[in-house]
């Protein structure tokens, strides 16, 4: 097997992440093992927390919504299914927004929610009606 010499791609190597672990406390940022463990588990976090923050920013979304809401008389379920009744294609980032900087336009949102939601239970009933004279 031939001898391999890695003199300056070592050094780039060690650099690089020397230069990554930049900031971290004591030998974290100056000895490379300690630098390499203490940046493999940055990035893992930084990995899992980027998958965290949409999970984190939507359940923010739903509990602005759900206090719009409930200033309407209603309750974010019964919102969300009214809109979807109503045929309102809004996703909740948008709904959240209206929430919170145009409550005029949320308004208009929630009655045209309660409105489907009167209609839905009304054919509900006529339908449950008609399957127990059949």
């Amino acid at each position: 097997m031939p001898r391999v010499k890695r003199g300056t791609v070592r050094r780039a190597k060690r650099k690089k992440l020397l230069g990554l672990a930049k900031g971290y406390y004591a030998n974290k940022s100056k000895l490379y093992r300690a630098a390499k463990e203490s940046v493999d588990t940055a990035l893992k976090y930084a990995f899992v927390g980027r998958r965290r923050k949409k999970r984190d920013f939507r359940r923010l979304w739903v509990v602005r919504i759900n206090a719009a809401a409930r200033e309407h008389g209603l309750t974010y379920g019964q919102l969300i299914s009214g809109l979807k009744n109503a045929g309102v294609t809004l996703d909740r980032k948008s709904l959240s927004e209206l929430a919170v900087s145009s409550p005029a336009a949320f308004a208009t949102l929630a009655n045209q929610a309660k409105g489907a939601a009167r209609i839905a239970v009304k054919s509900a009933k006529n339908a449950a009606k008609t399957a127990a004279r059949a």
